[in-house]
């Protein structure tokens, strides 16, 4: 009973605080506010309208605007070796690719030779535009290691490019 009999007390004290905080003091600058207004002074209501800006004449309904010809489709500048993947590349998915037989993935790097193994139209890529890959520069081709694109040269096989993680 004393329990209730405090607590009861306590929220007597302290819900007028609340109460009071949370009303607003009204400020006479405000709109809105309890005081009154002076009244504005109207427009007479007899006065004629008031005259409109001459407006631009409108094209007929049949007309329309010039058409402007087609743009030419861009063409994808070839790739420049050494500058990483281009911004509009994008990897995507292609079944799994099996190492030969004694060969595990490995990290190439731009100026190791590449064995002749590799070497073959089974590792050679040439949907370098569903990557967003230009073509290769003449003398070049795309060749996929594992999840890695390599931009190798035909004359000596050497690595000039590596795109890492080019599939999934």
């Amino acid at each position: 009973m004393k329990r209730l009999l405090l607590l009861s007390s306590a929220l007597m004290l302290i819900v007028p605080d609340i109460a009071m905080a949370m009303q607003r003091p009204e400020r006479p600058d405000r709109p809105g506010s309890s005081q009154q207004r002076p009244p504005q002074a109207r427009p007479p209501a007899n006065r004629p309208p008031a005259a409109r800006p001459p407006q631009r004449p409108s094209r007929p309904p049949t007309a329309r605007p010039p058409q402007r010809p087609p743009r030419p489709p861009v063409a994808r500048p070839p790739h420049r070796p050494g500058q990483g993947r281009p911004p509009n590349f994008r990897p995507i998915r292609r079944p799994g690719w099996s190492y030969p037989r004694g060969w595990s993935y490995r990290r190439w790097r731009a100026g190791l030779i590449l064995p002749s193994l590799f070497w073959s139209s089974r590792y050679f890529f040439s949907d370098y535009g569903l990557v967003g890959l230009g073509a290769p520069p003449p003398g070049h081709m795309w060749v996929r290691y594992g999840p890695d694109l390599l931009l190798v040269r035909r004359r000596d096989r050497r690595i000039v490019d590596v795109i890492y993680d080019a599939f999934f």
